[in-house]
């Protein structure tokens, strides 16, 4: 069993020295004050003559062959102390040459990125003194933004492989130190003080629980990942547990929605096997440009004068769900409640303004009312039981309120989780898609409280697969809608090739629904059919390949073959780049055997650059 134990560091201790000081506050003299350790089978207890005591429970996952890590900080003595770092986990000792990291950007999520630890100067000094550091993480209301709160340590001489997973909604850190022997010390949790601003406050008989860390061991990345990704425990609606079909209207209208142009596209879809039909922004307000009017929920009666109710009906009469899109957390300069300032989040005592919106303060009950009034009684009023939740910038480093700007940030976004909670308990079975200009909110804790998340805003672009497999290293693909636009101009290749897409996690589809030819539409149709029998190992299975050779996302080269199983059967995916070869000559480059002799099912036709294939395979 894989332990871990944690460090905290106070305002007023003497830091570790050797350099460390910026880097790392690992190694200070706080952790000397801890003279009684006992350890329990997966319980360590710190104490402290004074009366702290530190305590790390290490405990199976229920839903995993994983551990779920907890921290926790109690403070019996006679005074407060506040904390400037405290850990979720910290494992040492570490045998390892490589770290393995998730990369992230708006539309260019999830790509591995792979250092040796030479290569990033982390062999131990002459002496074994001075500290190596590499410090990551991400600072604001975006967790997932360079990087994915996730880290993988392989030792390649033994082909051992350990991973962590961190469920922290807002700044986080992970760091590696290197002291002694070339041995990893690995740690992570809430961005401290020098990385996120972060303090707090610990009240004589009070306590402080760091954010869960999960972690697991493995014999490769995938192994790791595959177990991490599996102990995430989402709150998947009952009406959701299916892999059911969303058709978002986002591509066909483009902000511009209106009752004619609904009703015209639940007619188109009526009957094609899709569950979901989500309209997104431009319903509110007197709205012009959708973005100018986040805040004023108020139905646009020119677009449907007769209110929501008479849209949500008429998708429910064809035998769908109808969804709706809010980006509630935010208000822009025309929602007509731009101006009250008591209500958001403060930044220097002014409200924190970004790109154009302000962003309300989730602690505060006049905003829980206001939403529950325009959101909650939204869905439940006009009967949308599908809600795509969107957020669309960070609030950065911090903000004003009780203690530092970390910690403050910190507990806005837990009230934010807390709103997730509450729609879910007020309005039964609701279906929440979990969105932040695509993957920014794609961490667990957040994944946690969804049934689906944008896997991207990347929807038309070449990039489309090669993110789409990313993910399956930090989310579930039954959760990760994967989008794919329909154009009136797409040829045969270009529809497989996005189609193809979709089986890598949960198929989305839009676009110019109302052009495609009949042809066009069969293969569609094809498409939704093979999703159907593939649906079972997309849900159910364990990647067992991901391999592409294309170092550029936006003009990829090579191919990606994509490999997951469940109960004897083999879901295979791959798609060519420029300067491609066959999906046989892929896998025998890379040295995968696969036999297509006599496939279960197959999709799509892969015979030359950026086209695509799918194959459905049984296990003799």
């Amino acid at each position: 069993m894989l332990y871990s134990s944690a460090e905290i560091k106070l305002i007023g201790d003497e830091y570790a020295g050797f350099y460390s000081c910026g880097l790392t506050m690992l190694g200070s003299s706080t952790m000397r004050r801890f003279t009684s350790v006992e350890c329990t089978e997966g319980v360590e207890e710190m104490k402290s003559s004074d009366g702290l005591m530190l305590t790390t429970r290490t405990s199976p996952s229920p839903y995993s062959d994983a551990y779920e890590v907890y921290a926790t900080l109690r403070n019996d003595s006679s005074y407060p102390v506040e904390l400037e770092m405290m850990t979720s986990f910290l494992l040492r000792d570490i045998q390892a040459d490589k770290v393995h990291r998730i990369l992230s950007f708006w539309s260019a999520e999830g790509r591995l990125r792979t250092d040796d630890l030479r290569v990033l100067n982390m062999e131990h000094s002459w002496n074994d003194m001075a500290y190596r550091v590499e410090k990551f993480g991400n600072v604001g209301s975006m967790p997932v933004r360079k990087y994915f709160p996730f880290v993988v340590l392989e030792d390649s001489s033994t082909g051992e492989f350990t991973g962590v997973q961190l469920y922290s909604p807002s700044s986080w850190q992970i760091e590696l130190v290197v002291r002694k022997g070339d041995l990893v010390t690995v740690a992570g949790g809430i961005a401290d003080r020098d990385f996120g601003q972060w303090t707090k406050v610990v009240e004589p008989g009070g306590t402080f629980e760091a954010p869960k860390a999960v972690i697991a061991t493995g014999t490769s990345l995938l192994d790791v990942c595959h177990k991490l990704v599996s102990a995430q425990h989402p709150d998947i609606s009952p009406i959701d547990d299916h892999m059911g079909i969303t058709f978002n209207e986002y591509c066909t209208t483009w902000g511009n929605p209106d009752i004619d142009k609904l009703k015209k596209l639940t007619d188109k879809i009526a009957g094609k096997g899709i569950q979901y039909l989500v309209m997104d922004s431009g319903w509110y307000s007197d709205c012009g440009y959708w973005w100018e009017y986040r805040g004023d929920w108020s139905i646009n009666k020119k677009r449907f004068p007769n209110g929501l109710g008479e849209l949500a009906s008429y998708i429910r009469s064809k035998g769908m769900v109808p969804g709706i899109w809010f980006e509630f957390e935010v208000a822009s300069p025309k929602s007509g409640v731009f101006d009250q300032c008591d209500h958001f989040v403060k930044k220097d005592g002014v409200p924190l303004t970004i790109g154009g919106v302000r962003f309300w303060d989730m602690e505060d009950p006049y905003v829980w009312e206001y939403l529950r009034n325009n959101v909650t009684k939204r869905l439940t009023e006009d009967g949308f039981g599908y809600i795509k939740i969107d957020y669309n910038d960070t609030m950065g480093m911090g903000c004003d309120g009780p203690e530092a700007p970390g910690e403050n940030l910190r507990r806005k976004v837990l009230a934010t989780q807390d709103f997730f909670r509450a729609l879910r308990s007020e309005v039964p079975d609701l279906v929440i898609e979990n969105c932040s200009s695509g993957g920014h909110r794609l961490e667990p804790s957040f994944m946690e409280l969804s049934s689906q998340a944008s896997f991207s805003d990347a929807h038309e672009i070449l990039q489309l697969p090669l993110i789409a497999a990313n993910l399956h290293r930090v989310i579930r693909p039954e959760q990760s809608q994967i989008w794919s636009v329909m154009r009136k101009d797409d040829t045969d290749s270009r529809i497989f090739y996005s189609m193809c897409a979709t089986f890598l996690g949960r198929m989305g589809l839009s676009g110019d629904i109302y052009d495609l030819s009949d042809h066009q539409w069969e293969l569609v149709d094809d498409a939704i059919a093979y999703y159907r029998e593939a649906a079972p190992i997309i849900q159910k299975g364990k990647t067992t390949c991901l391999t592409a050779d294309t170092i550029s996302y936006n003009e990829p080269t090579g191919g990606q073959l994509v490999i997951r199983e469940y109960e004897g059967k083999k879901l295979v995916v791959y798609h060519r780049f420029r300067d491609s070869v066959s999906l046989t000559d892929f896998a025998e480059t890379n040295g995968i055997e696969l036999d297509l002799s006599a496939p279960v099912s197959s999709y799509g036709c892969a015979d030359k650059d950026f086209s695509a294939e799918s194959y459905i395979l049984e296990e003799l």
